[in-house]
């Protein structure tokens, strides 16, 4: 029943069309795409092209060719815009997740009489609470008596009124993940950045797990500013440059880390010593950008402009709901426990299955042809990537792992993360 209905599903997808523009390795299923996503036939070409121009123009590469490069994080930038629900000049790909982020809380972070704290959570993924820590060490505070980190009620979710009780007049700035990296549970970002506001404290999010895989509307919420890679969903390749947005209302704030990309495309190369902003977000760049760490993205951003992200997320949706269908009928007795929300509006685009066993099975799986993604310490993450995932995919997935419980095919690994998870 449940293979014929995947089928049905698959005959159905509006989005099938797409599976064909990506590179997926023969007898694999992958099932990763929320921690690295696959190269697709454009973003290849859009990276042979820049490397055409470094081949025939040499450094008139900047300006010739194809995609000039001193234009380059603007294009990618104009393209990514609607995806997070922002302007262009809003946007700008530049740098990476943890120097975005030290780039915003040196902006943003101006500690003033006991407004001096800074609201993060205890789930977060850890490069943004070392950040963090980090900043304030510079401003000589204890990040012990300075850093709030928003306690969890049961290790796998965050309860936004809790949230909302640590923004105290003590606060002055709040940094929390759109998306959760484990659960995959949705923060309700409008409404937190809302209460934020009522406040008088300014609030960013961590986008790595929701952009390419929900639809955002940063600037109507009036989020202040966000970051995010480009190597998850939106498939820019590893170490893809990633990407900043900050509200157009402090657009007359001086980044807090000036650097000359950061310049008027206009004045930079006066080599002026007197910092002229760019208008916009590309004020925030610091350095020379990473063009073949970038060129991939211009392709894969052609691929999410066509499907939009509606139409991805719908897909998700469906995906993600039958992969927990399957988990709750053929996989009961095994141990499993569903460690995502079952609800839509709070669902992101992973499913988290906790066991015991979790390290174990997932190499059983990868064994078996099956890329999963483990996190410690109990969680097999699986992502169905509604751009080259398919219905039948998530059938097989559940099959496999069925077997692999069945056999006991797990027992002969140690129940220990890889070197790299």
């Amino acid at each position: 029943m449940f293979f014929e209905h995947a089928r049905k599903l698959d005959r159905e997808d509006p989005l099938a069309m797409y599976r064909g523009e990506f590179y997926l390795q023969p007898n694999t299923i992958y099932m990763d795409g929320n921690s690295l996503g696959l190269l697709s036939k454009r973003a290849e070409q859009s990276l042979l092209h820049s490397l055409e121009d470094w081949k025939e123009f040499g450094i008139d590469g900047w300006t010739k060719g194809r995609q000039p490069w001193f234009y380059m994080s603007e294009k990618a930038s104009e393209q990514l815009a609607p995806l997070v629900g922002a302007f262009p000049e809003e946007v700008i790909v530049t740098g990476s997740t943890t120097v975005n982020l030290h780039q915003l809380v040196a902006t943003f972070y101006q500690p003033k009489g006991k407004r001096t704290k800074i609201v993060a959570d205890e789930l977060n993924f850890p490069s943004d609470i070392y950040a963090l820590q980090s900043q304030l060490r510079i401003h000589g505070l204890n990040p012990d008596d300075h850093l709030i980190r928003v306690k969890s009620r049961d290790g796998r979710y965050l309860a936004e009124d809790d949230i909302i009780e640590t923004m105290t007049d003590e606060v002055a700035l709040v940094i929390l993940p759109s998306i959760l990296y484990r659960s995959g549970q949705i923060l309700d970002m409008k409404y937190l950045t809302a209460e934020a506001h009522k406040r008088g404290i300014l609030i960013g999010f961590d986008g790595c797990h929701s952009v390419g895989a929900i639809p955002h509307s940063f600037s109507e919420w009036e989020v202040d500013f966000a970051f995010w890679c480009n190597y998850k969903h939106l498939n820019g390749g590893p170490g893809a440059v990633a990407c900043l947005y900050v509200n157009r209302k402090h657009f007359s704030v001086l980044p807090g880390l000036a650097g000359w990309f950061g310049s008027n495309k206009e004045k930079q190369f006066d080599m002026e010593h007197s910092f002229l902003p760019a208008d916009g977000a590309g004020a925030f760049q610091i350095g020379t950008p990473h063009v073949l760490s970038l060129a991939p993205l211009l392709g894969s951003l052609e691929i999410f402009t066509e499907a939009g992200i509606e139409q991805i997320r719908t897909k998700s949706l469906l995906l993600t709901n039958f992969l927990i269908e399957l988990i709750d009928t053929e996989l009961a007795g095994f141990g499993f426990t569903i460690g995502t929300p079952r609800e839509y509006p709070v669902r992101g685009g992973h499913v988290g299955l906790e066991h015991k066993e979790a390290a174990r099975i997932c190499k059983a799986l990868k064994e078996n042809g099956v890329i999963p993604d483990f996190r410690a310490p109990n969680m097999i993450r699986l992502a169905p990537v509604p751009l080259y995932n398919s219905f039948e995919d998530v059938w097989n997935v559940v099959q496999m792992l069925k077997t692999i419980m069945d056999e006991k095919q797990y027992v002969k690994f140690s129940n220990e993360r890889d070197v790299i998870a």
